[in-house]
């Protein structure tokens, strides 16, 4: 799962959003180097992501998009999951998804000095650029494809991707949304035993 997710899941908590948000660039036992609550976070993001890779549905996905984007078909289809997430996202939530996520880039400016160094760089661009609600639609989600292929030197052309979700939009989506369900389940009972 992508940021929307990773922030989604973590319920109301600022801190526990934060740590599973910037959870990517934190390694091993560094974790341990953060205050208790983005700790959940991180821990949770890593619950996410396992649960993910290892998922039958997450890796049908997948599986369409490996012989053209390879190691890279993982993250796109993250990416392609949270447009779901963000399309329906009434579905899942009763605020709308400007707030919550000028909601969460406050609470980032607000926390600004737990953050990772990464986290603070990448910032301004994810704000200015909106990205949480860009993933709704069809256009902001070429848009942030694009900056992916940017940051990872165009080794795999993520943006034409656009063209895979449109041939099978429908499946991914329904893909998506049976996966979600046991991903909520999951992720509320790691939250509980945090």
């Amino acid at each position: 799962m992508n940021f929307l997710a990773h922030i989604y899941l973590s319920g109301d908590n600022e801190l526990i959003q934060i740590g599973n948000f910037m959870a990517d660039g934190i390694r091993g036992h560094d974790y341990l180097n953060y205050p208790s609550e983005v700790q959940k976070g991180i821990i949770l993001h890593r619950a996410i992501d396992t649960f993910t890779d290892a998922h039958p549905i997450f890796r049908k996905s997948k599986h369409r998009l490996h012989e053209k984007y390879g190691h890279y078909s993982g993250v796109i289809i993250d990416i392609f999951y949270d447009h779901f997430l963000a399309k329906n996202w009434n579905n899942y939530a009763d605020e709308s998804l400007e707030k919550v996520a000028n909601d969460f880039y406050e609470s980032l400016r607000k926390h600004y000095d737990v953050l990772t160094e990464k986290t603070k760089g990448m910032m301004p661009y994810m704000i200015a650029r909106n990205w949480l609600v860009s993933y709704a639609s069809i256009e902001g989600l070429s848009m942030i494809l694009f900056q992916m292929d940017h940051r990872t030197k165009n080794r795999v052309a993520m943006h034409e991707s656009i063209n895979e979700l449109k041939a099978f939009y429908t499946d991914f989506e329904e893909e998506f949304t049976t996966f979600f369900e046991e991903l909520q389940v999951h992720c509320e009972e790691k939250l509980a035993i945090l």
